[in-house]
């Protein structure tokens, strides 16, 4: 089975923390070189200290906030210019927690700005250079709601539902390219993302945050949330050479809690 990634270059967005640090770990265990992206430059300075590195590697890192779409988009353009990416992992914070009915407009605008939007410009930029190599893999971190909706997650619910329709598109529209399009659904993970939900629901229900977690758990057949390098090393593998054949997926790594195929 092929996974070397040796020579290949991988853009990984929100990747100073959870799954997003989590993957580009991976990715450059695999050989590949990674581009870090995210807001805050000392924590990317930080991360960039801790990935592997092995003979040819170089890694860097570009500073974006996703919820100024007109930055990322000349940020990835300029950076498009001078580099080949082979590989892209969509991925952001979910937006806040609450009822679908209760949320105004602007958050809805606010989350497809950050989500969907991003990951167009984002795919746009670094397509051209994909087709170019005949290789390309583009990986996008959503959530399980993509298949069931998950109570309290109204705008996320919806924006995720449209950031796996425009992948499911992609994937074919670029596979005569040698690109891949995939989305990853991860379930319940020890990332800030779950301490963030967890005590949305504490404080929504009055219910201790320990009685919460363990509610959550007890629907995981698996008896455990996810440690985010479980969910990385998914990511990675539809990244590699060994994956060229899967395409257009929507993968769960969920622990079995996802309650349809």
């Amino acid at each position: 089975m092929d996974l070397d990634l040796s020579g290949k270059r991988a853009v990984v967005c929100g990747s100073t923390q959870g799954i997003g640090k989590a993957s580009a770990i991976e990715l450059a265990l695999l050989g590949a070189s990674i581009t870090l992206v995210a807001r805050n430059e000392t924590t990317l300075k930080q991360v960039l200290t801790e990935l592997p590195t092995k003979a040819n590697q170089k890694h860097d890192y570009l500073l974006a906030d996703f919820s100024d779409v007109k930055q990322v988009e000349e940020i990835i353009q300029e950076y498009a210019k001078s580099n080949v990416s082979h590989i892209l992992i969509n991925n952001t914070g979910g937006p806040p927690a609450g009822l679908a009915i209760d949320a105004n407009t602007a958050e809805f605008v606010s989350a497809f700005s950050n989500h969907l939007l991003c990951n167009h410009i984002l795919t746009q930029a670094l397509v051209p250079g994909m087709k170019q190599v005949g290789y390309g893999r583009i990986i996008n971190i959503i959530s399980t709601s993509v298949k069931i909706p998950i109570a309290g997650l109204g705008v996320s619910n919806t924006i995720r539902g449209a950031v796996a329709n425009w992948a499911k598109t992609l994937s074919n529209e670029l596979a005569p390219y040698g690109i891949t399009v995939n989305n990853v659904l991860p379930g319940s993970t020890l990332t800030g993302r779950i301490e963030f939900v967890i005590k949305s629901r504490a404080q929504k229900t009055g219910k201790p945050e320990e009685v919460i977690r363990k509610e959550m758990i007890d629907e995981i057949p698996a008896g455990r949330m996810a440690d985010a390098s479980e969910v990385a090393a998914a990511v990675a593998f539809l990244a590699t050479p060994a994956a060229a054949y899967i395409n257009g997926i929507n993968l769960l790594v969920d622990g079995g809690r996802t309650g349809s195929l």
